[in-house]
């Protein structure tokens, strides 16, 4: 038997494989980071073979609360990621399987490989709506890449969609491929709508040195992006830095901010409650989104999230709170589960890319029912 991660988004420390049934793991910690939890490997030489695999540095993880009720992801081919066996006891991650194949990966959630954003840029290039800009590049040398999306010249509001600031939450580039899949649709009506009044502007991926690292929460400076909009530098933050650039350069009327929950097993919204000049007008427009979106969705939901920021308790660290006081706009965080949604759970799956991609659809067909309030 053999434990590998030398490939993209791979990460595990081996530390022993005395048996089938003792294997002993741990999470390599981010670069210049205390932050850990994402984990990526292959087995192979173990087909047929009962496996009892423990991530022994697990309850040191950066969010503990996340192992309860958490299954770990299983593929052969690396297309369909099904879940397996899984108990969280004493600090330890005890993944137990039987490999029907002679190689299988194990993975935190479903990866989102830098070669897949690669092909999803590839895609969307073929559509003549589409302009792709490398805004610059990162720590790494790879480039930060900008799709500006637009049917035609002449006003338009200035829609901003950014995912995975944090690189382990791959849910939000498998969301944005059923986001893009959409908008790009010469035959959907809901995107010909939009875009007769909305040039977008799209990130599929806010921290690719961190992707392709096998990072959980961090570029490859060890900085949490989504701790940096106040004050990005390009030595430290470049991505946060190009990316506020070219906000600033081209207006910003409404944003949403994709990312992963580790702990809760809902899909749910974040708001920008807290900030200094926050308007009742934009406080009903958040809630009418989130209106819309359960409409069009039934995995969201409003019951479950965070709990709202108190009034003038804002971190401008943070990109919702960041874009909507210094845009006036309708900005948010919308999260989705590590785990299963919990009010529609799937026992072979759990939350899937598959559900990832659907949920990017709904979330268009619900911008839709609000961008005429969008502009006073």
């Amino acid at each position: 038997m053999r434990i590998s991660s030398g490939f993209d988004a791979g990460n595990i420390i081996v530390k022993s494989i005395d048996s089938a049934d003792a294997i002993e793991l741990e999470i390599r910690i981010d670069n210049e980071s205390h932050f850990y939890q994402w984990f990526h490997f292959r087995l192979t030489g173990a087909k047929g073979v009962g496996c009892t695999m423990r991530i022994t540095n697990a309850g040191d993880s950066a969010y503990v609360a996340g192992w309860e009720n958490y299954r770990a992801v299983a593929s052969y081919d690396r297309g369909e990621w099904f879940r397996v066996d899984t108990e969280y006891k004493d600090g330890v991650l005890t993944i137990s399987h039987a490999p029907e194949e002679d190689a299988v990966y194990y993975a935190y959630f479903a990866p989102y490989s830098m070669e897949r954003h690669a092909d999803l840029l590839a895609e969307a290039m073929t559509s003549p709506l589409v302009t792709l800009t490398a805004l610059g590049q990162t720590l790494d040398g790879q480039d930060m890449d900008l799709l500006e999306i637009a049917d035609g010249q002449g006003e338009r509001l200035s829609i901003w969609f950014i995912a995975r600031q944090h690189p382990g939450e791959s849910m939000a580039e498998w969301w944005m491929e059923g986001f893009l899949e959409r908008l790009l649709d010469q035959d959907d009506p809901v995107a010909k709508a939009l875009l007769e009044r909305c040039r977008f502007y799209v990130v599929p991926n806010m921290n690719p040195d961190g992707s392709r690292r096998g990072h959980l929460r961090t570029n490859a400076a060890g900085k949490n992006l989504n701790r940096e909009w106040n004050d990005p530098s390009i030595e430290a933050s470049p991505e946060v830095y190009l990316v506020r650039q070219a906000m600033a350069d081209n207006g910003v009327d409404f944003h949403m901010d994709v990312h992963g929950d580790e702990a809760l097993p809902y899909n749910f919204i974040a708001g920008f409650e807290g900030i200094q000049d926050v308007s009742e007008r934009l406080l009903k427009l958040c809630g009418d989104f989130k209106q819309a979106l359960k409409r069009h969705s039934p995995d969201f939901q409003t019951e479950h999230g965070y709990p709202l920021d108190e009034p003038n308790s804002a971190d401008l660290r943070k990109c919702t709170d960041y874009t909507a006081h210094t845009f006036q706009c309708l900005a948010m965080t919308l999260e989705m589960p590590f785990k299963d949604n919990a009010n529609m759970p799937d026992p072979r799956y759990g939350w899937s890319p598959e559900r990832c991609r659907h949920l990017g659809r709904a979330v268009l067909a619900s911008l839709a029912d609000v961008v005429e309030d969008l502009r006073e």
